[in-house]
């Protein structure tokens, strides 16, 4: 196991993780951290990632990676591309009980028949591994985007809520506070009022143009 990992690591630790191995049970563990602006010049200690693609990749939609496009995106042509898959197809050809050398006798000497080079195979399976790291590294930066811009979005909308409930708050009140003094003054008015009478008040206010004689409900007392 240690040689394994240890022969994995040499290879710009492109190799997954397997079975035993330990992996991170963060999902968004291998997501890049935000980058935090540093007027202090240009930040050269962040890891670079290790392939530029030659055109933009496809978008996983739904998480669906066209992998020929990936690949061609990665400047990986489709010869290249058949080579792996031949070497993939023969070993999972191969019974699952063969011992580990002589799986790879009969690999090499079925390729050496195809005309394909060991070493051709080899090139070509890493460049893969290497567009696939690439792919992922690129993915993991635009979802960091999404959710940095997110949770920006959610912190705006938030802070939009709480405004317009401040905003609800101050008008109700406000309205309370209007009704309260308007409810004052009508007393004060109603003292008036009331010193003419009420069969005064009635008389003047069918007779005038300007008062409108307020709806009184039927079981008014």
């Amino acid at each position: 196991m240690n040689e394994k990992k240890g022969w994995g690591s040499t290879v710009l630790g492109w190799f997954v993780v397997r079975e035993g191995e330990g992996a991170p049970a963060d999902p968004f563990a291998s997501l890049p951290d935000t980058p935090v602006a540093d007027d202090s010049g240009p930040d050269t200690s962040a890891a670079q990632p290790p392939l530029a693609f030659a055109t933009p990749p496809p978008a996983a939609r739904g998480g669906q990676v066209d992998f020929p496009a990936v690949f061609e995106a990665a400047g990986i042509d489709a010869g290249e591309q058949e080579r792996v898959a031949k070497a993939a197809a023969l070993l999972r050809s191969l019974p699952a009980g063969t011992d580990a050398a002589v799986k790879k006798q009969i690999v090499e000497a079925s390729l050496t028949a195809f005309g394909v080079p060991v070493d051709q195979i080899i090139e070509n399976g890493a460049q893969e591994i290497q567009a696939l790291e690439a792919y992922i590294q690129a993915g993991g930066r635009d979802t960091q985007k999404v959710l940095t811009d997110a949770q920006q979005r959610i912190a705006q909308l938030e802070e939009e809520i709480a405004q317009v409930r401040r905003v609800m708050e101050e008008r109700v009140a406000e309205q309370q506070s209007v009704v309260r003094a308007c409810n004052e003054r009508k007393l004060d008015v109603q003292q008036v009022l009331e010193f003419f009478g009420q069969e005064a008040v009635a008389r003047v206010v069918r007779a005038s143009p300007k008062l409108v004689e307020p709806d009184v409900p039927p079981d008014a007392p």
